[in-house]
């Protein structure tokens, strides 16, 4: 017959496999960031009910304008343009545009008056600034970081990485991003299915250190982004081909992509521009 302690010490062990066995279903809750809670710049995104989805509604359009400049659409028909400047900007009037303030090429003095919203990821004050809002079918947050300065000095919350959730799907644009990040940070971000990196090598974060920050991260799609020339790309994808990523050329500066159709390893998918 069992002793008091024997039992005592059964239910201590069903206790504790209690909460482990709910862990996997929390952990694939239908939203972007895990940790937001404890985040005083990231909030998660106010879901609703998904109804039904016609063929075509849960996707994601994507295209490399050129520079830090991506135009995504959405199934809604929103469409938003990524560091937003007055040198590379989409044929269309975005609806939405997000800036960043580490040089001219990410944003804009004199955005065209037609755009609704216009998101800039600074403060002047250098308080962190911060979004959370929903524009249709498009919710946006960010994480504010820190840039350098030209003399090597610190601007704190000068940059953002903007994250959209569409069809489903979450992106992350990383702007101007000048360190690695902390792992508040990658709580902070949570599940990112598709990351816009600037690849380099300089004025952002070297190649080793995109490298690590992609590593973290572990999204199945990076799209490189702000690499000036062939060789500066090319020298990031022999170092990412080291790293067991796949590496996949587009015939088009244009990608449309579902959860279904996420690749299944970790894929760099290089789309033609500047």
């Amino acid at each position: 017959m069992p002793s008091p302690f024997s039992r005592l010490f059964a239910l201590a062990l069903l206790a504790l496999a209690a909460p482990l066995s709910v862990a996997p279903a929390q952990a694939q809750a239908e939203r972007c960031p895990k940790l937001v809670a404890t985040s005083p710049f990231l909030s998660p995104p106010r879901l609703t009910a998904i109804p039904a989805a016609m063929p075509g509604e849960r996707e994601v359009s994507l295209t490399f304008v050129g520079h830090a400049t991506f135009l995504i659409e959405t199934a809604g028909g929103v469409t938003l343009a990524t560091d937003y400047n007055d040198y590379v900007r989409p044929s269309v009037v975005p609806r939405v545009a997000t800036m960043n303030r580490a040089h001219s090429t990410h944003y804009s003095l004199n955005p065209d008056p037609g755009i609704e919203r216009v998101l800039k990821g600074w403060r002047e004050d250098r308080d962190p600034v911060h979004y959370d809002l929903e524009v249709g079918d498009l919710w946006i947050g960010n994480l504010p970081t820190n840039i350098r300065d030209w003399e090597g000095g610190t601007i704190k919350n000068g940059n953002s990485i903007f994250i959209f959730r569409a069809a489903d799907l979450c992106i992350a644009h990383l702007g101007h991003l000048h360190h690695t990040l902390t792992p508040e940070d990658l709580g902070a971000l949570g599940r990112i299915d598709i990351v816009l990196a600037p690849v380099d090598g300089s004025y952002t974060l070297d190649v080793d250190g995109m490298v690590e920050v992609l590593k973290a991260l572990e999204s199945p799609v990076v799209i490189p982004m702000h690499f000036f020339n062939p060789s500066t790309l090319e020298r990031f994808l022999a170092k990412l081909a080291d790293s067991r990523y796949t590496i996949a050329r587009q015939p088009t500066p244009t990608v449309v992509l579902s959860r279904a159709s996420l690749p299944t390893t970790p894929t760099v998918m290089v789309l033609p521009g500047r």
